[in-house]
């Protein structure tokens, strides 16, 4: 029996290493932050809040808050993955709502090996 929100502590905190080794302040092209957001991602975030009713908007500046950008991981996951399957929350992290299998392999790799 699912009692309560799904717990991906432990799959964010993997990812995290992995995208900044848990940097704040990390950049890599135009991916900022503990979780290396894109620009792409947060116009996601704000067109999922607004299309749920909510007057919340991202800015691009939230990248580099901890919390923030952990709350657009969960944001991308509600819409994308209701499921909450962690293998296809790490592929989807990685490449996007219509990720390959393949080409996300050796991300969903080392995420998988960080959670260990």
């Amino acid at each position: 029996m699912n009692s309560g929100p799904f717990d991906w502590s432990a799959v964010i905190e993997a990812i995290i290493l992995v995208e900044s080794e848990g940097n704040p302040k990390a950049m890599g092209g135009n991916s900022v932050g503990v979780l290396q957001i894109t620009p792409i991602a947060v116009r996601e975030c704000n067109y999922i809040l607004k299309s749920r009713g909510s007057k919340k908007n991202y800015t691009l500046a939230d990248r580099f808050d901890v919390a923030k950008s952990k709350e657009m991981f969960l944001l991308i996951q509600s819409k994308y993955n209701p499921s909450n399957d962690i293998e296809k929350a790490i592929r989807l992290w990685n490449g996007g709502p219509n990720y390959n299998p393949r080409a996300t392999d050796r991300y969903y790799k080392k995420v998988l090996r960080r959670m260990k």
